[in-house]
């Protein structure tokens, strides 16, 4: 019987997005968690990028998932479902972000306060198991930059997203991103790119707890989300 459910998961696992997209929408709510699991990662790298904060950036992605599910049923597969799904995210950082620059002094600029500007609390003990020496300095020096090169180097390099699906999640045109991505690089210095190209891969890990956490609380507002629809209909009979 183990062998079984472990097999059916396999399969499961293995279904495009379209596929997972469709049975959610047919009323299998917690196959959701198949699109958060494989997309976790992604989204908790380039939204990270644009905030420079791990605890809104969860915030962010929580809200990415929730408002992507209520609005699933108007993907209309003209691009990726990563892509659409990543333009979401980038919207709700960009909010988050004029949101909370209402209420922060800081001089864009200036590279002497840059330091200032990153996370102020290390990484807890899963993420420090995680990651090496040389990711944890590609992440610091990643997250020093200007907004524009940090978002189109995690998708590019860290991500390995094409040109064409950076482009489409940051709504600016593909010569932006090589223009970016080229300043970027020059920004980190040839070397560091080549030390910790071997270790890119481990950079800005969410996974294990963290990664089961966002699962969770997610599917918790869309139960909630799946009964206030069920009273609503109910009311209207």
């Amino acid at each position: 019987m183990e062998a079984t459910a472990i097999l059916e998961k396999a399969r499961i696992e293995e279904w495009t997005d379209e596929q997972v997209i469709k049975r959610v929408l047919a009323g299998e709510a917690g196959l959701y968690e198949i699109i958060m699991r494989r997309y976790n990662q992604r989204l908790y790298r380039v939204v990270l990028a644009i905030l420079r904060d791990e605890t809104e950036a969860e915030d962010v992605m929580q809200e990415a998932y929730v408002r992507a599910y209520r609005h699933l049923s108007q993907f209309e597969g003209r691009s990726q479902f990563s892509t659409w799904l990543i333009r979401i995210a980038v919207h709700e950082a960009l909010a988050r972000r004029r949101r909370n620059s209402r209420l922060e002094q800081f001089a864009e600029g200036d590279e002497g306060n840059v330091a200032m500007n990153l996370p102020a609390h290390g990484p807890d003990p899963e993420q420090h198991a995680s990651r090496s020496e040389v990711s944890e300095l590609l992440e610091k020096a990643i997250l020093a930059l200007p907004e524009n090169y940090r978002a189109v180097l995690v998708m590019r390099d860290i991500e390995e997203m094409s040109t064409a699906d950076t482009a489409a999640a940051l709504s600016i045109s593909e010569e932006n991103v090589k223009t970016r991505l080229h300043r970027g690089h020059a920004l980190l210095r040839r070397e560091l790119m080549a030390e910790a190209g071997k270790n890119r891969s481990q950079a800005f890990a969410f996974m294990g707890a963290r990664c089961d956490r966002m699962v969770r609380e997610v599917l918790y507002r869309i139960a909630q989300l799946t009964e206030a629809d069920s009273s609503e209909n109910f009311r209207q009979l």
